[in-house]
C-alpha cells in the first residue's frame, strides 16, 4: 500500500467514526493534540464540538465528494444534505432541509488527524 492509499484509508476511517458517532474510538483517528482552525482544542474539545454538531443537526452525515492526498496532508470536499434544528451558519433554517459543501484540509500525525 502506498503512503497516499494508507492516508486515504485512515481518512475514510475518520469519516466513518464521525458518521457512526463512535466517540469512544475517536482517539484512534484524531490525535490528542488536535487543532481546529488554528486553535488547539485537544481531543476532548474536538469531541465536544462534534457532539454539539450532531445535537444541532441530528441527521448530519459527512460524505466525501473527492479526496486529494499529499502526505501528511489531505484535502477533501465534503457534501452535506441535512436538517438542522434551528440555526446554521447564522441563518434560521428551523428544520428545513439544506444542502451545502465544505472544502477542508487536514494534517495527520502518527496516523491520526492533528490539524483541521
Amino acid at each position: 500500500m502506498t503512503p497516499n492509499e494508507n492516508l486515504a484509508e485512515r481518512y475514510r476511517a475518520y469519516i466513518d467514526c464521525l458518521n457512526k458517532q463512535d466517540w469512544d474510538n475517536l482517539g484512534s483517528v484524531v490525535h490528542e493534540d488536535v487543532h481546529y482552525n488554528g486553535t488547539r482544542v485537544g481531543l476532548t474539545g474536538y469531541r465536544q464540538m462534534l457532539v454539539g454538531d450532531f445535537e444541532a443537526i441530528p441527521d448530519l452525515s459527512f460524505n466525501i465528494d473527492f479526496l486529494v492526498c499529499e502526505p501528511p496532508r489531505i484535502a477533501a470536499r465534503l457534501l452535506f444534505g441535512c436538517t438542522p434544528k434551528a440555526m446554521l451558519f447564522g441563518l434560521p433554517v428551523n428544520g428545513r432541509k439544506v444542502n451545502f459543501s465544505e472544502n477542508v484540509f487536514y494534517t495527520f500525525r502518527e496516523g491520526r488527524v492533528v490539524d483541521v
